[in-house]
C-alpha cells in the first residue's frame, strides 16, 4: 500500500547526523567531482571511468561506442543532505555535454524521482532534454513506484517494455537488458525480480552466442552487498545463472549511492554514485539514508573510483581512490574477485 511504502521511505531517508552543509560549497564540490560513470566499450568489453577532470580527449579512443550511467537523481528531495538536487543533476548533465565525444546514450539506473509525483518527473524530463545524448534508457527505483505502483513511470518511460518495465536492446553487438527489482518491495527487504521476469530473461538470452557481450542493469544491486539494509536481490543468483555461459558480462546498479565493484569470474559488478546525495558505507551507520556532510568533507564521502582492468594472470586489479587523494594509485588495488 502507498502508506506502507511511504513509511518505508521515511524510515530510510532520515538524517544521519546534525552536521550542516553549505549549499554553495556542496555544489562546488559536486561540480568538481562529477556524479556518474562514463563507459567505453571496445571489442565488446566495457570499461568505466568516473566523471573527473582526467577524462580527456583520448579517454574513448578506440572505443566501439560510449555511454554514460547516472543514477538516483531523486528529483523532489529537499532535505539538508542536498537542498537542490536539480542543480546537482544539472552538473552531471553539463559534464556529459562537455565530453570530447558525445556518448551514444545514457542509462539511468533508477530513483528518478523522490515521491513519484508528476511534477518531479516533469522536472527530470526538462533537465534531460538538455543532455547531448538524446537516447536515454531507464529502469525504475523504488521511489518511482511509491505513489501508484509505477503506473506513471510506465506511462512515461516504459512504453514497449514488459511487465513492470523490463526490456532489452542491442548496441553494436552488445546485448543490454534492463531489469526491475523494486516492484512489491517490502520494508527492510531485498530486491526481487520475480518468476515472470526471470522466465522472460532466460528466454531473452536463449539462442544468443556465448561470445555476445551482455550488460544487465537494474536499480538495486544484483549482488548482495549488505542484506541488513536490503542492499541486494533475493533471486539474483538465478538471474546470473543464465549469463554464466557468456564470455563478458557487466552488471550496473544504483541504489546505494556510492561506487563499489566486484568481479566474479567473467562477471563484473558495478554500482554508481547518486546525483543527489551520498549514503553511508555499509554498516557504518544505524541505517541507510541521506548522509549530511560538511562541504569540505564531501570529496571523502562521495569518493571516486578509476576502474582500471589490469590483466595479471587470471586476476584483475581495481584501483580505487577517494576525491581527497591527489594520486589515484595512492589508495592501492584489490586483486581477484574483491573490490572495496
Amino acid at each position: 500500500m502507498p502508506e506502507q511504502k511511504q513509511n518505508f521511505i521515511d524510515q530510510n531517508l532520515q538524517d544521519l547526523n546534525n552536521d550542516g552543509v553549505d549549499r554553495r560549497g556542496f555544489l562546488k564540490c559536486m561540480a568538481w567531482a562529477g556524479t556518474g560513470l562514463v563507459w567505453t566499450v571496445a571489442g565488446g568489453v566495457p570499461a568505466s571511468r568516473a566523471f573527473t577532470k582526467s577524462y580527456g580527449k583520448d579517454a574513448s579512443k578506440g572505443a566501439d561506442f560510449t555511454f554514460v550511467q547516472i543514477s538516483d537523481s531523486h528529483i523532489g528531495f529537499n532535505k539538508p543532505a542536498n537542498p537542490d538536487v536539480t542543480a546537482t543533476l544539472q552538473v552531471a548533465i553539463d559534464k556529459i555535454n562537455a565530453m570530447p565525444h558525445k556518448p551514444d546514450f545514457i542509462i539511468h539506473t533508477g530513483d528518478l524521482s523522490q515521491l513519484s509525483k508528476p511534477s518531479e518527473f516533469d522536472t527530470l524530463d526538462q533537465l534531460l532534454t538538455g543532455a547531448s545524448a538524446k537516447q536515454i534508457y531507464f529502469v525504475p527505483g523504488e521511489h518511482d513506484m511509491l505513489s501508484d505502483n509505477g503506473e506513471q513511470y510506465l506511462q512515461r518511460y516504459g512504453k514497449g517494455t514488459k511487465g513492470t518495465g523490463w526490456y532489452s536492446f542491442d548496441q553494436k553487438g552488445v546485448h543490454f537488458v534492463g531489469l526491475v527489482n523494486v516492484a512489491n518491495l517490502k520494508a527492510g527487504g531485498m530486491g526481487s525480480l520475480g518468476h515472470e521476469q526471470l522466465e522472460w530473461l532466460e528466454d531473452d538470452l536463449k539462442g544468443r552466442s556465448a561470445s555476445t557481450p551482455i550488460v544487465l542493469f537494474a536499480h538495486i544491486p544484483l549482488w548482495t552487498i549488505y542484506p541488513d539494509w536490503g542492499w541486494g536481490t533475493d533471486d539474483s543468483e538465478q538471474a546470473l545463472s543464465y549469463v554464466k555461459r557468456f564470455g563478458s558480462v557487466t552488471v550496473l546498479n544504483g541504489h546505494i549511492h556510492q561506487i563499489m565493484q566486484k568481479v566474479e569470474g567473467k562477471v563484473s559488478f558495478h554500482t554508481a554514485m547518486s546525483t543527489a546525495f551520498p549514503q553511508p558505507a555499509p554498516g557504518t551507520a544505524p541505517s541507510a539514508g541521506p548522509m549530511k556532510v560538511p562541504a569540505d568533507q564531501l570529496r571523502k564521502v562521495l569518493g571516486i573510483t578509476d576502474v582500471n582492468y589490469l590483466v595479471s594472470g587470471r586476476s584483475l586489479a581495481v584501483v580505487d581512490s577517494s576525491l581527497a587523494d591527489s594520486d589515484p594509485s595512492a589508495s592501492g588495488s584489490a586483486n581477484g574477485s574483491g573490490g572495496r
